[in-house]
């Protein structure tokens, strides 16, 4: 399920919208580490507490596409391309965009409401936890016809949460956030009635 073995062209085919908020993440990430650009982009789109309490509500979606060094875009990136194709595949381009964007604000606001004003932040975080979230989900739907899957994602999920707690300088409220509202959208999506209904649309379009 989570076995990545397509090539670039067939990847960037398959799944359009992972694709797209790769390649995003990693244009951000490279302006960001360029003299004299990098230092107006984190300055501008950071998550700054103070800063949204003073009216700069952008930042809350801003700071899902800016990361602090190369080892956190890549974590992020390589559980994004790795655990989202089979949301995209199964959700669909919209609602999968929907689940990522959503959730990854909701962590943001998150942050915002819970830490005190000077809090900063930045990262995808929330917005992957948001897919583990939805998949959280469909193992609530499957759970009786597919026990496999609910095998292969709650040990991920499980181990995401307790890591979220043992690793330093971790936005706690940013993947918890991002955890629940990715679940709640992914109650609202998955429903195997649904899915089954866009499927039938699918078809009869083609």
């Amino acid at each position: 399920m989570f076995s990545r073995t397509e090539n670039f062209k067939q990847y960037t085919k398959y799944y359009p919208i992972v694709s797209t908020l790769i390649a995003v993440n990693l244009f951000v990430y490279v302006l960001t580490i360029l003299p004299g650009v990098g230092e107006n982009v984190l300055n501008y789109g950071v998550q700054a507490n103070f800063l949204i309490q003073a009216g700069e509500w952008w930042r809350v979606f801003s700071a899902m596409f800016l990361h602090a060094n190369f080892l956190h875009v890549f974590f992020n990136m390589f559980s994004l391309y790795l655990f989202g194709p089979e949301l995209e595949k199964i959700a669909g381009k919209a609602r999968f965009i929907t689940i990522y964007l959503v959730s990854g604000i909701a962590g943001n606001l998150a942050t915002y409401l819970l830490y005190d004003s000077s809090y900063a932040s930045l990262g995808a975080s929330g917005a992957i936890f948001g897919i583990f979230g939805a998949f959280g989900a469909l193992v609530y739907y499957t759970r009786r016809t597919m026990p496999m899957l609910r095998k292969l994602i709650l040990p991920i999920i499980v181990i995401s949460v307790i890591m979220t707690f043992l690793q330093p300088n971790v936005n706690v409220y940013a993947h918890l956030g991002g955890l629940v509202v990715g679940f709640l959208l992914g109650l609202v999506y998955l429903h195997p009635k649904r899915i089954l209904s866009w499927r039938k649309q699918k078809m009869a379009g083609k």
